[in-house]
């Protein structure tokens, strides 16, 4: 009992965190209408977790390695033939997915954890590990955000201004990675791109600078996380019927995107 409420606390702590961490680096990708690109690069992490349990390391760094390592490789191509980032996500994408699925073979339980997520085993030095390296890399992110906009809106004139693009989107890819691998541990790997795109588009529904929308897909990332752990914690938990919390952390961001679709419809704040 002690121990599910030690980690129901540090999985609230690590939402919060990883919330934060995926709305505002998010928001980034929705600009750039690469919404879709980032739920399909956190599948790609399936099979760097089937490697951690089968070599018995933590599965979540072989999220990580795997998730950078094919970004990197889609970055690289992606320059060289200048095929859409979209299209080798999704080469990538079910690819990853089917060697995840065969390596996992009939470790069900395993598959299905790592899906949808475990909060059962964050501890507090995973939790502490964890939102260290959210806030390096939201540290980082911001450092980088207003050269990124730029090479968004001109990559010409972000060159002419001596920012080196290819460099900046690989760090960005790097910083996507890590915080995925890690929101895994909250939502699993079929809906941690939730937390990448719902935040950001229900921010950009109250924004009219981006200052704000990059904060407000912060804080809606943050409050989407720690409400669906809280509610699952409070009216469910790991023995009931629904043993992972990811659905609700789901349930929560969609009701805030709802709110600010009334609220802007009300209001007009972007028209």
């Amino acid at each position: 009992m002690t121990h599910m409420l030690d980690s129901t606390l540090y999985s609230l702590c690590l939402s919060i965190f990883v919330g934060v961490a995926t709305g505002y680096l998010g928001s980034l990708m929705v600009l750039e209408k690469m919404a879709l690109v980032g739920d399909a690069l956190s599948h790609v992490a399936l099979p760097g977790l089937a490697i951690g349990i089968t070599f018995h390391f933590n599965p979540f760094l072989g999220a990580f390695a795997f998730l950078f390592v094919s970004a990197a490789i889609i970055w690289q191509i992606q320059r060289t033939t200048k095929i859409s980032f979209e299209a080798l996500v999704g080469a990538m994408f079910t690819l990853a997915l089917a060697i995840g699925i065969l390596i996992y073979g009939d470790n069900l339980d395993a598959l299905e954890k790592a899906l949808f997520g475990d909060i059962s085993q964050v501890t507090i030095l995973s939790t502490t590990i964890a939102a260290a390296v959210c806030v390096a890399a939201i540290v980082l992110t911001k450092l980088i955000y207003d050269k990124l906009v730029l090479a968004m809106i001109s990559e010409d004139l972000a060159i002419s201004k001596g920012i080196k693009v290819a460099r900046i989107n690989l760090l960005y890819l790097f910083l996507v990675s890590v915080v995925v691998a890690i929101g895994i541990q909250i939502v699993g790997t079929l809906l941690v791109g939730f937390l990448v795109i719902v935040p950001a588009i229900a921010a950009k529904n109250l924004s009219t600078h981006m200052r704000r929308y990059s904060w407000l897909s912060a804080v809606f990332g943050a409050t989407a996380g720690f409400s669906g752990v809280l509610i699952w914690s409070i009216f469910f938990g790991p023995n009931s019927s629904i043993p992972f919390s990811g659905p609700l952390v789901v349930f929560s961001g969609i009701i805030i995107f709802a709110a600010t679709i009334v609220i802007n419809w009300r209001f007009k704040i972007t028209t």
